[in-house]
């Protein structure tokens, strides 16, 4: 039975995205909101809105107990967090099910598995998903196993924070003399950063590309997959341009990966929207992790292949079958995705204030999700995302053609926007060609600024 009513646990472009599927859905929403976003559209879109704190994250869109409330009072029925937030915190999957709602996402086990990366490598083992080559494994402290497994691996190596993300706890390590400190280092900055200091070991790869794969699964064992993204373009591993299909990759590779993650998902019983991310080098992918939620780059994926994945993501939390079978994903075109960000271009400073004048580009292939208005202003207490600028075309100079074209268009006024960073990628001849690297932004684009 569909739900009559959802919480939508977020704020920004993606509350706004998973407002007009429950609308088209018929389902009523309710939109949370801290006392810096009562104007946010989303909030002014929904058939209800509840503050649940001050402006910073961690008194509102991080207050478990207020968005529960939030759900009791206005009677609502499910809970759908978007991403970020606590879009992959396990516990706040237990509170809302114990308190009987519907988490719209995986179950707490599922998400509790995959969000710590030595349990989600070993899964991914164990159902045949290509991993790095690593120390199968936390390090222990005992300086003398971990070198030995350096040795086995071969530098260069890449220690990691089991429970990290967003580049912290990260050390690349070249030789022998600086292991052990690095391990020292890397498992400071994993406890001061989330809490828990487990680290572990991979081989570092040096040139490869971040491809994902996009999955649904029903949580009864049934699962598809709709095809790969292209993510390798990133500064400080975070994602600025990301594109579908991923220029290069074969039918037979994308076939042969997407079924490995399929069947890693049926092993599980995986539940909902999931994205797979590997590094892919010398025609090898190798898996790094597992997002249990929507990725920001969702609609990419949607245009090539006609799926709307958020409403997949409700539908499947009521208990409905797989909209679709694997023979009916079928991949056409090519989309191209740039994140808008408040930020300086330049320096990356981020850039909150009032929009003054805010004109949306258009024209054939061209879709926008975005939040701000003219007059909105942009807080200064969240990520400075404002907004995701999409290009579709039958192919993928098509579509690199139509998102330079809405790049020339876009007006936003009052504040500071990375869009002269997009167009200097848009027009980059090694981008163009197709292919690039994570680290060629940084190292080759950026560097020459």
């Amino acid at each position: 039975m569909m739900f009559e009513k959802i919480v939508i646990a977020n704020r920004g472009e993606i509350a706004l995205r998973i407002l007009r599927a429950c609308k088209e859905l018929g389902i009523k929403t309710v939109a949370i909101h801290s006392q810096a976003d009562a104007d946010l559209l989303h909030v002014l879109l929904a058939d209800e809105s509840v503050c649940i704190g001050p402006a910073p994250a961690t008194e509102s869109y991080l207050n478990v107990p207020a968005i529960i409330s939030a759900a009791e009072i206005t009677d609502a029925m499910a809970i759908h967090p978007g991403y970020g937030f606590l879009a992959e915190n396990a516990e706040f999957a237990e509170r809302v099910e114990s308190s009987g709602f519907v988490f719209i996402g995986p179950t707490p086990e599922t998400i509790r598995l995959m969000g710590d990366k030595v349990s989600a490598i070993k899964a991914m083992q164990d159902s045949g998903v290509p991993c790095v080559p690593g120390s199968d494994g936390p390090l222990s402290d005992n300086d003398q196993e971990n070198l030995a497994i350096a040795k086995r691996i071969t530098y260069p190596i890449i220690i990691k924070a089991a429970g990290g993300g967003g580049g912290k706890g990260m050390r690349v390590v070249h030789g022998e003399a600086t292991l052990l400190n690095n391990i020292g280092l890397a498992r400071s900055e994993a406890k001061a950063n989330f809490g828990n200091g487990t680290i572990y070991m991979e081989k570092f790869l040096d040139n490869p590309r971040h491809i994902e794969v996009q999955v649904l699964g029903d949580g009864k064992g049934n699962a598809i997959y709709l095809g790969e993204r292209d993510c390798s373009m990133q500064r400080r591993h975070q994602k600025v341009v990301e594109e579908a299909p991923a220029p290069g990759i074969t039918p037979e590779e994308r076939r042969k990966i997407g079924e490995c993650c399929v069947k890693a998902c049926e092993k599980i019983n995986y539940r909902g929207a999931g994205t797979f991310e590997f590094l892919y080098q010398d025609g090898n992918f190798y898996f790094i992790e597992m997002n249990t939620r929507i990725q920001v780059e969702h609609p990419v994926t949607e245009l090539i292949t006609g799926v709307d994945l958020i409403k997949e993501q409700i539908r499947i939390a009521a208990g409905l079958p797989l909209s679709y079978k694997q023979g009916d994903i079928q991949l056409r075109g090519h989309a191209i995705e740039c994140r808008i960000n408040a930020e300086d271009p330049k320096s990356f400073i981020p850039s909150p204030g009032t929009i003054q004048v805010f004109h949306a580009p258009g024209g054939p292939g061209i879709r926008i999700d975005t939040h701000i208005y003219g007059g909105y202003k942009v807080p200064p207490f969240y990520d400075s995302m404002i907004g995701k600028l999409i290009a579709f075309g039958d192919s993928r100079d098509i579509a690199l053609r139509r998102m330079k074209n809405a790049l020339d268009e876009i007006v936003v006024e009052g504040i500071k926007t990375n869009v002269p960073l997009h167009k200097e990628i848009m027009s980059d001849a090694n981008f163009t060609k197709g292919g690039t690297n994570i680290h060629y932004l940084e190292k080759e684009l950026l560097s020459k600024n």
